[in-house]
């Protein structure tokens, strides 16, 4: 078997084994407290969010992906992982031909996403509402997460119904209580998700580590990280601007039923939105070439 043309350098096998093994140092690192919860039965209601709804194990971002075009000098031991080809020679590389096969209409739907949202404005006006709305008129047992709402149910209820409801994201307005659904001024669906997702919302910051993960091996690992951090950033936003009072955990709210906690809420979402845009682009420039190989 010879190493196809789309490989375009090969890294010796000291370099890219010092990349994979400081990459697995830093995924260490940024999940021991995760570990650690589960073994004694805790939870998070910010950091547990990233493995619990994304699903994607502290061990698979462990794994380091170098992406397409790279070939793994003396890669034997990458040999049966999926999505990989090892040759005659010992290189290791993405099996590019069997990926676009495999996942080829995610490659396009992806790239349309990304393109769709990089093409609006953001819209900087919705104020974290949805958390808010999740909770609306909900009885005690049926509020997602075991903390004291910061306003009591009344002042949670009356902060929805003081403020128009503006989510254009589907996977978080699913969430809204049948109450609360109907105050949405958009009606986000799975199938209308390219018409109305935009670089202001937070959940399609966040959904950007799902897409990066999805896409494994072919996105490179430093992206998908950078991606988590992003996410990791976003949730602790979205959980300050909660109703909840985190403040036990060492999270201030922003206080959004306020002029100036929606002035501090909005500024952070248009930092968090230009970083979503850079990485947007960033996995366009890796899926580009993907989408132009025939499946």
């Amino acid at each position: 078997m010879q190493t196809p043309a789309t490989v375009l350098k090969v890294l010796d096998a000291p370099v890219w084994r010092a990349r994979a093994a400081a990459h697995a140092r830093t995924v260490e690192a940024l999940t021991a407290d995760r570990l650690a919860r589960r073994v004694e039965g805790r939870t998070h209601p910010v950091d547990d969010f990233l493995w619990e709804y994304y699903a994607f194990r502290p061990a698979q971002l462990a794994r380091w992906h170098p992406g397409p075009g790279v070939g793994l000098a003396d890669g034997h031991e990458r040999e049966g992982w999926s999505g990989y080809l090892v040759d005659g020679a010992g290189t290791a590389y993405l099996d590019l031909e069997r990926f676009v096969q495999r996942r080829g209409r995610t490659v396009a739907f992806v790239r349309d996403l990304l393109r769709a949202t990089l093409s609006r404005p953001g819209r900087f006006g919705c104020f974290g509402l949805h958390e808010w709305a999740m909770v609306y008129r909900a009885d005690r047992e049926d509020v997602r997460h075991d903390w004291p709402l910061r306003l009591g149910a009344e002042g949670t209820d009356a902060v929805v119904e003081s403020h128009q409801v503006a989510c254009s994201h589907f996977d978080a307005h699913r969430f809204f209580t049948p109450e609360a659904a109907p105050r949405n001024t958009l009606r986000p669906t799975r199938e209308g998700q390219l018409d109305l997702e935009q670089p202001g919302c937070l959940h399609a910051g966040m959904d950007l580590y799902k897409w990066c993960f999805k896409l494994a091996p072919a996105v490179p690992s430093d992206l998908t990280l950078e991606a988590f951090h992003l996410a990791r950033d976003i949730r602790e936003l979205d959980m300050r601007a909660a109703p909840y009072d985190l403040r036990d955990l060492g999270y201030e709210p922003v206080r959004i039923e306020t002029t100036e906690g929606k002035r501090e809420y909005a500024e952070a979402q248009r930092a968090f939105s230009r970083r979503s845009n850079a990485l947007r682009r960033r996995l366009l420039e890796v899926l580009d070439p993907l989408a132009q190989t025939s499946w």
